[in-house]
Parts: C-alpha cells; sequence; structure tokens
C-alpha cells in the first residue's frame, strides 16, 4: 500500500499556519483600531461576500449528513468564532509576543487530541518534533522579552494568557475536527460554511460595536489590512489547511502549527522593526528540524497501520 504524502499536502498546510501568523502578527494593528467584536463581525462578512459561491454543492459531492452538519458548526464555533474573540482579546490585553509563547503548546494540543478522538499513535519523531517546536517557539520569546522586541516591561495580563491559552485548545479542535470533515466536504465548501457560522454567530455583538462606532474615521490603510485580514484568515487559510488534512494524520499536521507563531515573529522584524539576533536563528533552526522530523517518510507498513488506526477511531467521533 502507498502511503506516501504529496508533497502539495505539505506546502499547503505550511502555507496555511505561516498566512495565519502573518495577520495575526499585524492583528494588533487592527485591534488598535477597531473594537474586537466588530473586526470579527467585518472579518466574517467580508468573507462570506468573498466565498459566496462556494456555498453550493458541487455536482457529484454528498449531501452534507447530520453527523457533517454538527462539525461543521464545532469547527466554526471552536475554530472561527471563539478562536477570534480570545486570539483578539488575548493580544489586545498582552502582546503579540505573549501569543507567539502559547502558540508553541498547539502541537503538542494537537496531538494529544488526535490521539484521544482520532485514535492516532504519536510517533516518537513527531513527539520529538514537538519538542523542538516548543523549544524553538521558547527561544523566540526569550529574544523578544530581552528588550529587543519592543515588549519589555509590559505587564501581562494573567486575564489575557487565559484567554491565549483557550485559543490553543480551540485551534487544536480545529485541526482534529477538520481531519474528520475532509473525508466528506470539499475544502472550499468547508471554509464557506464554518465561516457563514461565525458570522452568524458574532453578528448581534457586530452590529452592537458598529452602531457606536465612528467608521469615518479609519485610515484607508487599517481598511486594506482589514480586506487581507478577512480573507486570508476566513477564506485562504481554512481552504488550504482543508486540503492538506486530506492527505496528513491530524497529529503530524499539528506540528505545522510552529510555523504560526515563526511567521509571526517574521512580521515583526520584518515590517515592524524588531531586531533578528542569534536566538531567532537557534529557533528558526529548530522549527525546520521539527518539520523534518514530522514529515520524513516512513515506512509503508508503518503509514499503513498509523492510517487504519485512523479510520477505525473516527467512529468515536460525534
Amino acid at each position: 500500500m502507498n502511503t506516501a504524502v504529496p508533497l502539495g499536502a505539505y506546502l499547503s498546510l505550511a502555507a496555511s499556519m505561516a498566512l495565519v501568523g502573518s495577520y495575526l502578527g499585524l492583528s494588533k494593528l487592527l485591534v488598535a483600531v477597531f473594537p474586537v467584536l466588530l473586526l470579527a463581525w467585518l472579518r466574517f462578512g467580508i468573507a462570506a461576500v468573498a466565498m459566496a459561491h462556494w456555498v453550493r454543492r458541487q455536482p457529484g459531492e454528498a449531501a452534507l449528513s447530520p453527523g457533517d452538519r454538527r462539525l461543521l458548526f464545532w469547527e466554526s464555533f471552536l475554530g472561527n468564532f471563539l478562536f477570534s474573540i480570545c486570539m483578539l482579546y488575548g493580544v489586545a490585553l498582552t502582546s503579540a509576543l505573549a501569543a507567539g509563547v502559547v502558540m508553541a503548546a498547539i502541537p503538542a494540543v494537537v496531538a494529544l487530541l488526535s490521539r484521544i478522538f482520532l485514535g492516532e499513535q504519536i510517533r516518537p519523531r513527531v513527539m520529538a518534533a514537538i519538542g523542538c517546536a516548543a523549544i524553538g517557539i521558547a527561544l523566540l520569546a526569550l529574544a523578544r522579552h530581552d528588550g529587543t522586541g519592543g515588549d519589555a516591561g509590559e505587564p501581562a495580563s494573567m486575564l489575557g494568557y487565559a484567554l491565549l491559552l483557550a485559543a490553543v485548545v480551540c485551534e487544536a479542535s480545529y485541526v482534529v475536527i477538520g481531519k474528520r470533515l475532509t473525508g466528506n466536504v470539499s475544502p472550499r465548501r468547508i471554509s464557506a460554511l464554518i465561516n457563514l457560522w461565525g458570522l452568524a454567530l458574532v453578528t448581534p455583538f457586530g452590529l452592537w460595536q458598529a452602531s457606536r462606532f465612528d467608521f469615518a474615521a479609519v485610515p484607508v490603510a487599517s481598511w486594506v489590512l482589514l480586506v487581507f485580514y478577512a480573507l486570508a484568515a476566513s477564506m485562504v487559510t481554512v481552504w488550504l489547511w482543508m486540503r492538506g488534512l486530506r492527505h496528513v494524520p491530524s497529529s503530524r499536521a499539528g506540528v505545522f502549527t510552529v510555523l504560526l507563531p515563526v511567521s509571526a515573529a517574521l512580521v515583526g522584524v520584518l515590517a515592524l522593526g524588531e531586531r533578528f539576533g542569534p536566538a531567532h536563528v537557534a529557533a528558526f533552526a529548530l522549527a525546520l528540524l521539527g518539520l523534518l522530523l514530522a514529515t520524513w517518510p516512513q515506512s509503508s507498513g508503518g503509514g499503513a497501520a498509523e492510517g487504519a488506526a485512523t479510520v477505525r477511531a473516527k467512529q468515536n467521533l460525534p
């Protein structure tokens, strides 16, 4: 049995998380202009217009089952709605650096949830990759806390850290639920439907904040950044992630989330003028090593056993 994973699947996962990190790195600029709930509402609304043609079922695609509909709701509620709220409020109360520190826990949480809900084995190489990712991002955190990243002396809000930790659990749940969905629903349709759920969930809060917001005071640059954020967060990254998940076990895919805080750090260095030092070099080297450990081809027998275990365990999901 050929269990080789297409290179395009790995590239899709990597591109998705790199793009997530880039817009999260810039989200500090947006939350300084828009209230968080209004920002989330505008994001989902812009993306809903852009993805309207993705909602309808394509010829040959199976109709949604009741189980698929439930999973789509939870995928959106956890991975879109709650993740966006927790992450944006967490960044607003702490810093982009704090988000990078906490996001290092995503691969470990993904691997744990994949073991519990999908029955995927956590192979030693994946565990080593998770360790590399966590150590690498910890180095980035230390490098940016030493006064070179502009966050030194900023008091950390316990509520902000709790919200960021909640965002980690939401993102990990998004990965695991997405793995189950990609077996039955196309990546484009998943992207469009969970965005609509997110829009429905946040609309009452968005309208409330919109009623007291001065839209005329928003500079053009912020509107441009908002459009990029909306299309990247709700459309492009979700489609890329679901496309990659079709071929990659979620525990292994979770390691690619290391690119989220890494790319956020790059945005800080390249766009916000933060200094790039030796600790950053070491962190990126560890991140690359983690990706190699997670994606290096394995023997066909081991891959087949892992895949069979995953298929059997999928029946345990709601």
